[in-house]
């Protein structure tokens, strides 16, 4: 068991996954918290709603000052990755160039513990930049001889998201129509963040070793019913409307053309309609989390006076 004021080192803490980690752990009493990202502003978002956390502004793909915080540590979890992007090398740089440096330095410190939060897509038959550095970078944290657990979250959405569900909501309040690809009905298993992040403050005090978890949301849901649910808890009059596949495909493409960093990619489309169905822990039985129900974390997500005005930029 890990005492409440032991250090706890977060790697892409001004992510998705570390803005909401960070709020569950506060809640739950740490109060030795380091958070290192290289995004300045939404650093910038941390320091602002945790005034008490250690803010580290740098790039862990490279050596630097803020090795030295690892000193001392008591778990390191590891959050930082590429997710979306053009280039295949920036997914290198970021999801395994930069842990080889983490891992190393992990080590150099003798930092005892690591929760390492990987993805489902490892079990995926996508084959994409995002699902092949994903891999690798896993291996590499299953290779590395340190303790360890992994976590493989599904598709998720919460608080402060710039992409996914964060940005169909944002986009869907400001348009009177809303495309949906064919007939939307692409089942997803989207997982709740401040489930997900109860789940891992579960593995940051228990301490499994070498244990492995896929995290998967508890409803099974179709596309175009997220969509829809979405609508009906910011009470929208939006006109959703099915186009073709390979139309809306041939959209995105263009998009791209035109967008250094594009909210939705074609790649994404592909993963989508992959027809992949996850099978993951029951989190209640494994971690003693009973997850929200779907449309409650919705309402949660994007009607939240606290937070959902608040969006991170990519």
């Amino acid at each position: 068991m890990i005492a409440k004021d032991a250090k706890i080192v977060l790697t892409g803490a001004a992510g998705l996954v570390g803005q909401n980690l960070l709020v569950e752990l506060e809640a739950q009493g740490y109060s030795n918290l380091v958070a290192i990202d290289k995004h300045e502003y939404n650093l910038g978002i941390l320091r602002e709603l945790h005034p008490r956390v250690r803010a580290i502004h740098a790039d862990v793909a490279e050596c630097g000052e803020w090795e030295s915080s690892f000193e001392g540590a008591a778990c390191v979890v590891q959050l930082h990755a590429q997710i979306t992007g053009k280039q295949p090398e920036i997914f290198v740089r970021n999801n395994i160039d930069a842990t080889r440096v983490v891992l190393d330095v992990v080590k150099r410190h003798g930092v005892p513990y690591l929760v390492h939060i990987s993805s489902s897509v490892v079990n995926s038959v996508a084959n994409d930049d995002y699902t092949n550095t994903k891999k690798a970078q896993e291996k590499l944290v299953v290779e590395s001889g340190i303790r360890h657990c992994v976590l493989r979250p599904t598709l998720m959405f919460g608080w402060f998201d710039p992409k996914h569900l964060g940005w169909l909501s944002r986009f869907m309040a400001k348009t009177p129509v809303f495309p949906i690809p064919g007939d939307g009905k692409y089942m997803r298993q989207p997982l709740y963040e401040r489930d997900f992040c109860r789940c891992i403050a579960r593995c940051i005090q228990m301490q499994p070793d070498g244990a492995v978890y896929d995290v998967c949301g508890d409803t099974r849901i179709d596309y175009v019913d997220i969509i829809r649910a979405i609508k009906r808890v910011k009470r929208l009059r939006t006109l959703i409307v099915h186009i073709p596949y390979s139309l809306f495909h041939f959209l995105l493409r263009i998009y791209a053309l035109f967008s250094g960093k594009p909210p939705f990619t074609a790649d994404q489309l592909k993963a989508l309609s992959a027809g992949d169905e996850f099978h993951g822990v029951d989190t209640r039985a494994t971690f003693g989390v009973t997850q929200t129900p779907f449309e409650e974390a919705v309402r949660e997500s994007y009607c939240d006076p606290r937070y959902a005005a608040i969006v991170l930029k990519r």
